[in-house]
């Protein structure tokens, strides 16, 4: 089904499970509750927002059903994508969302994956911090161990993705983990004891300017557009019809684009290219969302093939591209087809895509207003924590050496 991709790096799209109903969701948002409740609640904060976002091909699956992740995957590897990379729940041997991952273990697709885990709390903001936490991630002298117990079954699996022959696997919040690189040194010992060979371990860049390195980790990843909504990535001109009550940020992909594609190179360890499709989680935010605007198809395959380029250069055929994502569709960023762009987003994942995609539509200028200025507002209070926090990274890095 999947012919390995011999001419540039491996492209790999996160996937996420939670479009289908569990217990612990019903409890938590209401009965029925999937992903596909925040989608379809969407509402246009702006003359020319695309919301609700409305899926076309595979319609509101449903990720029980085991055919579901067979269509997905052969969309994928027909457009340029050569794995997922599926969320791992697991909070203290309690696993949230595993239907889908055990499906494709057992009746899934001839298709590469690999695991995340998504190692940070579940809180009612979606975002992984510490506000109403629903399921705590805490760490026991036992975790590192525990975890990988119920990682092994699909590092084995002859389908898992590896990079030069060390099984790839990916962690969310590897900053969070504790003991330094404990977790990094268990896991390799425990991965040759149990014949998974070499590991390749990644840590997604879910903090700006991670190093994996005192984490015994290979590599980062990044993870866009964490460490980018601020002024730098800001949209600079007020737009048509804001909703007076938005107090979010609205930025730019054209400028967020541009911020990741002239990344220095960091020295001394590797960073794994990673791109975005798009950004808008109104879905689930509402009038505090960050929207990203002026996307595009085209743009999108120009920032996708800049990030493909880089890692020929820097690692041949054994690179790494990382799509953020597959299906966050609650998020913006997604790859599957819907009812306005069509297939073009997949399309412009090929290694050679159509010529005629798609550019960004002029938005409508609107007038200066209260809810542009708190946009501004918030975009420059997140380059000053950006600032802050590279001060403290640079400081750690000095005393460090």
């Amino acid at each position: 089904m999947h012919e390995e991709n011999s001419q540039g790096p491996r492209t790999v799209a996160f996937y996420l499970p939670q479009f289908h109903t569990i217990d612990e969701n019903d409890e938590w948002w209401g009965r029925g509750f999937t992903e596909w409740t925040n989608v379809r609640r969407a509402a246009p904060l702006f003359v020319g927002h695309d919301q609700p976002r409305v899926p076309a091909e595979l319609g509101y699956y449903d990720l029980s059903d085991p055919t579901v992740v067979h269509k997905q995957a052969a969309l994928a590897a027909a457009n340029g994508i050569d794995a997922f990379c599926m969320y791992f729940y697991w909070f203290n041997g309690a696993r949230l969302l595993e239907k889908p991952v055990e499906n494709y273990l057992s009746r899934g697709p001839d298709f590469p994956f690999c695991l995340s885990w998504a190692n940070e709390n579940w809180t009612r903001r979606w975002d992984g911090k510490d506000h109403e936490i629903l399921m705590a991630q805490d760490y026991r002298e036992d975790t590192a161990a525990s975890v990988f117990k119920d990682l092994l079954p699909y590092l084995v699996d002859p389908r898992y993705l590896r990079k030069s022959g060390a099984a790839v696997l990916v962690v969310h919040r590897a900053d969070q983990l504790p003991g330094g690189d404990r977790f990094a040194r268990l896991w390799r010992d425990e991965a040759e004891r149990h014949g998974v060979g070499p590991l390749w371990l990644i840590a997604a860049e879910t903090t700006p300017g991670l190093d994996p390195r005192p984490l015994g980790f290979d590599a980062v990843a990044e993870f866009p557009p964490v460490g980018a909504n601020t002024l730098g990535a800001a949209h600079l001109t007020p737009i048509a019809g804001l909703d007076e009550k938005f107090g979010g940020r609205l930025l730019s992909y054209d400028r967020i684009a541009k911020k990741f594609q002239s990344r220095r190179t960091p020295s001394g360890f590797i960073r794994h290219g990673g791109v975005m499709p798009g950004w808008d989680n109104s879905a689930r935010r509402g009038t505090r969302a960050t929207v990203y605007v002026g996307g595009s198809p085209a743009r999108y395959a120009r920032w996708l093939r800049a990030a493909r380029m880089t890692e020929v250069r820097l690692r041949g055929s054994e690179g790494l591209v990382f799509i953020n994502a597959w299906n966050e569709w609650a998020e913006g960023a997604y790859l599957e087809p819907d009812s306005n762009s069509g297939s073009s987003y997949l399309e412009a994942s090929r290694l050679v895509p159509p010529d005629d995609l798609s550019t960004a539509a002029p938005l409508q200028r609107g007038l200066p207003s209260l809810a542009y200025s708190r946009s501004v507002s918030l975009t420059l209070l997140s380059s000053m924590l950006s600032w802050v926090r590279a001060a403290r990274i640079a400081k750690r890095n000095v005393v460090g050496q």
